[in-house]
C-alpha cells in the first residue's frame, strides 16, 4: 500500500526506479537509522535558525542567507544518505522497489519534491519579496517544503515501526532515532501554527491574560495577549504536542525517558523564535515530559490496554498544563486573578487529551505473533525463519 500510494505521486524518473519486482525489501541497521536521525537534526536545526532569523531580524532582502545555507545543506546531506542506502542495495543486486529500504520510500520520493519546492521558493522570494509577518506561514512554497521535509525527517520512525529487532518493549537507545525524527517533525507543525503556540508566551503575559476577562466588554484590556487567545493557544499546542506521543504509545510500551526526549526537542522551535526569553515556560514542558514518562511506567498504556491508554492521555495533558500554569504563576508574578481560568484550563486540557486517546484508540487491539519472513531471517540470523511463534511471557500476559 505504501509503495503504490507513493509511486502514484512520484516523478517519472523515480517511478522507473521504484518498479515493484516482487523481491522483498531490506531492513536497515540501527546505525543507519542513527546516522539518518543525526543528519535530520542538522536539517531541523537549520530550519530553526531560519525561523529565528525571520522572527527576530528585520530587513531580509534576499533568498541567499547564511541560515538558508545551513537549512539547505542539511537537506543535501540527509538526501545523500537516503540515496546512498538505495545505491548500496542496487550494487548488491536488488532492483526496483526492492532496492529501497523499508521505511525509506516516502523520504526518497520527497527528495525531488522538496528540491522543486525549494526552487519555487527562491522564485517566489525573488519576484514577490521576503515575507516578514504571518504570511510566511501560509506561503504555498513554504507549505510544500514543510510537508516534504516531514516525510524526509520521519524516515527513522517508519523504519522502526515494523522492524524485526524492535519488539513491543524497545530500549531507549533502539527507539531514539524514531523519537528524534518524530519530535523534529512536530516542531515543523508547531512552527506553522506559531500563531496558536502557547509556548511562545512569557510567564508575565500568561498571568496577566488569565487575570482579566478581556471578552467581557467591561474593564481594562490587557496589554499583552487576552485570555481567549492564550486559551485557544493552549488547546492547539496541547493537540500538537500530545498527538505524536499517543501515536507512539499505541505502537510501543515506551521506555522511560522517551517523552522527556521528545518534549525537550519540541520546545526548541518556540525557543528559537522567542530567543529563549520564555525559558521557564519551555522548561515546564521538559518537566511535563518527565511526568509523562512516570505515568507510562505506572499505567503501562498500550494498544492492548485501552483504559490505561485513555487514562494516560488525559492525565498527561492535565499534568502538562497544570505545570504550565504553575510555572507561569511562580515566575510571572503570582496566581492569575480569575480562578476559573487557571483552575479550569488544565481540566480542559485533560479532557481534550482523553478525547484524543479515544480517537486514536477507540477499540483495544490484540497483538498477534508474526512468523518472521525469509528476509527477516536473513537479516537477523540463521534459524529465525524456522522458529515458532513464542508464547507470551507471564509479564506480557499481565500487561495485556
Amino acid at each position: 500500500m505504501e509503495g503504490k500510494q507513493e509511486m502514484a505521486v512520484a516523478p517519472a524518473g523515480v517511478r522507473r526506479l521504484l518498479v515493484d519486482t516482487g523481491e522483498p525489501r531490506a531492513w536497515v541497521s540501527l546505525r543507519t537509522d542513527q546516522v539518518m536521525a543525526l543528519l535530520g537534526i542538522w536539517f531541523g536545526v537549520g530550519l530553526m535558525i531560519d525561523a529565528w532569523a525571520h522572527t527576530n531580524l528585520a530587513g531580509l532582502e534576499t533568498f541567499f542567507t547564511p541560515w538558508h545555507a545551513v537549512f539547505y545543506s542539511g537537506f543535501a546531506v540527509v538526501s545523500g544518505w537516503i540515496i546512498w542506502q538505495v545505491w548500496r542495495n542496487v550494487r548488491a543486486g536488488r532492483q526496483g522497489l526492492a532496492a529501497v529500504p523499508n521505511g525509506y520510500l516516502a523520504g526518497l520520493v520527497a527528495i525531488p519534491a522538496f528540491a522543486a519546492f525549494g526552487f519555487a521558493d527562491m522564485l517566489w522570494h525573488t519576484i514577490l519579496g521576503i515575507e516578514t509577518t504571518i504570511n510566511i506561514l501560509f506561503s504555498p512554497s513554504h507549505l510544500g517544503l514543510i510537508v516534504t521535509m516531514m516525510l524526509i525527517i520521519t524516515t527513522p520512525v517508519r523504519s522502526a515501526w515494523n522492524a524485526p529487532d524492535v519488539g513491543a518493549r524497545p530500549t531507549l537507545g533502539r527507539l531514539l532515532p524514531a523519537l528524534v525524527g518524530l519530535a523534529f517533525a512536530t516542531t515543523l507543525v508547531s512552527l506553522f501554527l506559531s500563531y496558536g503556540d502557547a509556548l511562545q508566551y512569557r510567564p508575565e503575559s500568561i498571568v496577566q491574560a488569565f487575570s482579566m476577562l478581556d471578552d467581557s466588554g467591561a474593564g481594562p484590556r490587557p496589554v499583552g495577549p487576552g485570555a481567549s487567545r492564550v486559551a485557544v493557544a493552549m488547546v492547539v499546542t496541547n493537540v500538537v504536542m500530545l498527538s505524536p506521543v499517543l501515536l507512539l504509545v499505541r505502537r510501543w510500551l515506551l521506555p522511560f525517558g522517551s517523552v522527556t526526549v521528545m518534549y525537550t526537542i519540541m520546545v526548541l522551535m518556540p525557543g528559537a523564535q522567542t530567543q529563549f526569553r520564555n525559558l521557564p515556560i519551555l522548561l515546564s514542558f521538559v518537566a511535563a515530559g518527565l511526568v509523562s514518562d512516570l505515568l507510562i511506567r505506572r499505567l503501562r498504556p498500550s494498544g492492548e490496554r485501552r483504559a490505561a491508554y485513555w487514562a494516560f492521555a488525559g492525565l498527561s495533558a492535565f499534568a502538562t498544563w497544570a505545570l504550565y500554569i504553575g510555572v507561569a504563576s511562580a515566575t510571572g508574578g503570582g496566581l492569575p486573578a480569575v480562578p476559573e481560568l487557571w483552575t479550569g484550563a488544565p481540566v480542559i486540557a485533560g479532557l481534550i487529551g482523553l478525547a484524543l486517546g479515544a480517537l486514536l484508540l477507540p477499540n483495544a487491539v490484540t497483538a498477534q505473533p508474526v512468523r518472521p519472513s525469509a528476509a527477516d531471517a536473513e537479516r537477523v540470523g540463521p534459524g529465525v525463519a524456522d522458529a515458532q511463534p513464542v508464547r507470551p511471557s507471564a509479564a506480557d500476559a499481565e500487561r495485556a
